[in-house]
């Protein structure tokens, strides 16, 4: 048995032991009743009774340990031409000023505010703040569309909302106050307070009474302490993307959330105190809670805030200069960052010009990551290429390459295995264990490790029904695929992306993979379109390369062959739309489900997390 394989096993016989273990390199106001409580409904709670601030152990415990001089943040934005450097202390700080700023206002423990920011410092420092004094934030992507905006605000009804002027695109100011004053217009519940970060590209007007000044709020402020808060009390509520109608609020607690988050930043990711660790992703995102804010400061990292894009600003060496600069140990980003940079610099011209030699390792995640991709990233990097799988209801990875246990052997396609406290299953439409090798639905057996979602917010019954009824006793990922004989896992696709070709279950990942290893593609999606005969068909996008200049009608006929070659006739593969750009939420997931819609003639609404609308058009136009 491997050493990652004893602690993985270990993890799941004694998880009380496991995880009271990893506890103690925490800061506790009051120790734990119970590592786990398993009569809690409705869902098991960890490290009831104890009493905890995430902010003190994010912030305090190192300042107090004598290394409030290490850096503890690196701003970088090249869309404004600005750098900003905190150490730990001048971070707690600040965190505390603006903390003594948000109570002045009358909210405390258990009240919620929303945070609606650029990627700028004050967006990590807003969630800082409110861990400090036991408020509950909920980090809403900054220019959000009002309505969607407004939806949240009606959910999860703050006491105060925290924002900015503006935020900033390569080719345009998105002015966010106009956005939040229509979303308060809209919303039935009215927040009493909006504080505003003023940025000079674009100043917003401020209404009296409700709206005050960020500066010169904390210019007047006196710093506050932390406030104990039960391990089991949320510390933030994040909804999750896409959602239409009553949004989806997924809760995190206090406690087990710091944790696991604790535990993941040396065993998966192999970051130490004093390391620099850059999560290429938006706070909007639960990549930017776990992993720009909370991991890396509870593990005493650097950790870097990024204003721009892997590509045009100004160009594809955005990241491997930010690596050079700061000395990046570990990158973790989205797989689309990735293709976006192969596109436009397929021969790492780009990366030539900067010495990344402090990099260790690149993580991936998000969506799946195909082996081309892989592959191309290994070749130019030289360093290990980790895909790794997880959820915004998991808050960390499901599974994963413990890189600081011991490196496993990488599988391209495959997130590696089950990380400790996930019991992964792989079962049929029965519950049925399935056999390596054959899809199923992927769950997690109860109970969930610590950090994972205990519920949604203010909806139980949502919970139980989107997550524990289909197969009691287990938690419903929403992914289907398989295990290997290894004991690797594979995420074929969404369970909504398993398509019904004349009876055979078929994976649309599946055959991106295939489409993705052509030389002449860069980026590629596959979704399932009704078919009056078979019932569905698959319908392949791709995105070509830069510099590609073949006739359409050529290529569309290699990739069929391909997919019939390497997955078979049963694929029943036959069309293909060759289109210059997919559509993407802003975090860089493929927007399938609009896409479905759009070709099987169904009414559709433009998803509130698209990056740009007018690529639904292109694709309209293309089918």
């Amino acid at each position: 048995m491997s050493r990652y394989a004893e602690i993985y096993q270990q993890s799941l016989n004694d998880p009380e032991v496991f995880w009271g273990t990893v506890a103690k390199g925490l800061h506790w106001y009051e120790h734990w009743d119970k590592v786990l409580d398993e009569s809690a409904k409705p869902s098991p709670r960890w490290f009831s009774g104890g009493m905890f601030n995430t902010c003190y152990n994010a912030l305090d415990r190192h300042v107090e340990a004598g290394n409030g001089d290490r850096l503890a943040l690196i701003y970088g934005s090249p869309v404004t031409e600005q750098k900003r450097t905190y150490s730990y202390s001048e971070l707690r700080d600040t965190v505390a000023r603006l903390a003594g700023v948000i109570a002045s206002h009358g909210v405390g423990k258990g009240d919620r505010v929303i945070i609606y920011m650029p990627m700028i410092p004050e967006a990590a420092i807003a969630m800082l703040a409110c861990a400090r004094i036991g408020a509950i934030h909920s980090v809403v992507f900054g220019g959000f569309a009002a309505k969607e905006l407004a939806t949240r605000i009606d959910d999860c009804q703050p006491k105060m909302i925290l924002s900015a002027s503006c935020g900033i695109e390569p080719s345009r100011l998105v002015a966010y106050k106009p956005l939040l004053d229509e979303a308060i217009d809209i919303a039935r519940h009215k927040p009493t307070t909006c504080i505003i970060k003023q940025r000079t590209q674009l100043a917003a007007e401020l209404q009296d009474g409700r709206d005050f000044d960020w500066e010169g709020s904390l210019s007047q402020a006196d710093p506050v302490d932390c406030v104990p808060v039960e391990a089991t009390d949320p510390l933030y509520i994040l909804y999750t993307s896409g959602t239409t109608g009553q949004p989806k609020g997924v809760v995190r607690d206090n406690g087990g959330h710091a944790a696991a988050l604790l535990w993941s930043m040396k065993n998966i990711y192999n970051v130490e105190a004093g390391d620099v660790y850059w999560a290429a992703s938006d706070v909007g995102w639960v990549v930017g809670h776990s992993y720009i804010v909370y991991g890396p400061l509870l593990a005493g990292c650097t950790t870097v805030i990024y204003e721009g894009k892997p590509v045009g600003t100004p160009d594809p060496g955005a990241f491997w200069r930010m690596i050079s600069e700061y000395k990046v140990k570990v990158l973790f980003t989205a797989p689309t960052a990735f293709r976006a940079i192969k596109k436009e610099d397929p021969q790492g011209a780009y990366m030539s010009k900067y010495d990344i030699g402090c990099m260790d390792a690149l993580f991936l995640a998000g969506e799946r990551c195909d082996p081309d991709t892989l592959h191309w990233a290994e070749t130019m990097l030289d360093k290990p290429v980790v895909d790794h799988w997880w959820q915004t209801e998991t808050g960390w990875a499901i599974a994963a390459n413990p890189m600081g246990i011991e490196p496993l052997p990488i599988k391209a396609g495959s997130p590696t295995v089950s990380m400790v406290g996930y019991d992964v299953r792989v079962l049929d439409d029965q519950g049925v264990e399935k056999p390596a090798g054959e899809m199923g639905d992927i769950v997690i057996k109860q109970p969930l490790p610590p950090a994972c979602l205990p519920t949604l917010w203010n909806n139980e019954q949502r919970f139980v029904d989107s997550y524990l009824s289909a197969h009691p006793g287990y938690y419903l990922t929403g992914d289907a695929g398989y295990k290997d004989e290894d004991g690797y896992l594979w995420i074929m696709s969404r369970t909504d992306d398993v398509i019904n070709v004349a009876g055979h279950r078929l994976s649309t990942g599946q055959m991106e993979e295939v489409l993705a290893g052509h030389a002449d593609v860069a980026e590629c999606a596959v979704i399932g379109v009704s078919d009056t005969l078979k019932g569905q068909l698959p319908l392949g996008f791709v995105v070509l390369k830069s510099g590609v200049e073949r006739s359409a009608d050529e290529l569309a006929a290699e990739l069929v062959k391909r997919v019939r070659e390497q997955i078979g006739p049963v694929a029943a593969f036959k069309h293909i739309a060759i289109v210059k750009r997919l559509p993407k939420t802003r975090s860089g997931k493929i927007l399938r489900g609009t896409m479905v819609k759009i070709a099987d003639g169904q009414e559709w609404k433009m998803p509130a997390t698209i990056d740009d609308p007018a690529i639904l058009d292109e694709i309209s136009s293309s089918l």
